[in-house]
């Protein structure tokens, strides 16, 4: 049975989003079958990251509905042949129950290594279908006191729901506008007021965020590829030491 791991933030905007393609491909480089689950209903995009937008007929909901097979709502990533996306229902009124959520993902994670759960932002509707399926969680925050309060909600709310293994990503990483801003003393100091324990930085990339918008995964010669890379390595259960990657 493959790992079922929730991505989730306190706030929009913190790249959520792009941590759920950019992990899921860094997880089949390293020769893992991975299905990306987006739960943001009504505000999907990991199909546009992933250049699949012009194929999808079916979602999540219409699997549920009875009307189409599992197979044809799940579609391939044609430049990573072993990443595979279920998108989210574009009307709200087609979200799915936690109970609903929980047993497809059941039956799902007999066929992959690891499910990415792409949860909405915050903890208003959709977050309990979201973390429902999930064994752990990875918090996606930046460096900006609003994240990181919204962090602490977030991590409240895994614990209620039983999820304790929470791990903490920081996202858009800048170490000379992180100086120069003074919030903090170091990022000892973010990972404390997050709450969680820290699985990596990825940096501010502005060809990762070009290859997001251009629906293109974040592989090559990209700083932030070689931070997802270690992420994954570590997720996948290697000692890799913790880097400002």
């Amino acid at each position: 049975m493959g790992k079922v791991t929730v991505i989730t933030s306190g706030k929009g905007g913190t790249g959520k989003s792009t941590i759920t393609a950019g992990l899921g491909a860094a997880l089949v480089r390293r020769g893992c079958r991975v299905l990306l689950v987006d739960c943001d209903t009504g505000m999907r995009g990991i199909d546009l990251m992933l250049g699949v937008s012009g194929e999808l007929v079916f979602d999540i909901s219409d699997i549920v509905g009875g009307n189409c097979p599992p197979a044809s709502a799940i579609y391939q990533c044609r430049t990573i042949p072993e990443l595979y996306i279920l998108p989210a229902p574009q009307n709200i009124r087609d979200e799915l129950s936690p109970s609903v959520m929980k047993r497809l993902t059941e039956v799902l994670s007999g066929y992959y290594d690891h499910i990415l759960i792409d949860c909405p932002a915050g903890i208003g509707a959709g977050f309990q279908t979201a973390v429902a399926p999930a064994s752990q969680a990875i918090l996606v925050a930046n460096t900006e006191p609003l994240s990181l309060r919204g962090c602490d909600k977030v991590r409240q709310k895994l614990n209620y729901c039983s999820i304790n293994d929470i791990r903490l990503i920081i996202n858009k990483f800048n170490e000379r506008k992180f100086r120069k801003t003074g919030i903090y003393q170091d990022l000892d100091a973010v990972v404390d007021e997050a709450g969680a324990r820290l699985l990596g930085v990825v940096p501010e990339d502005n060809t990762a965020a070009s290859l997001s918008q251009q629906g293109l995964p974040i592989e090559g010669k990209v700083k932030a590829a070689y931070a997802f890379d270690r992420i994954a390595a570590r997720l996948d259960g290697r000692d890799v030491p913790l880097l400002i990657e």
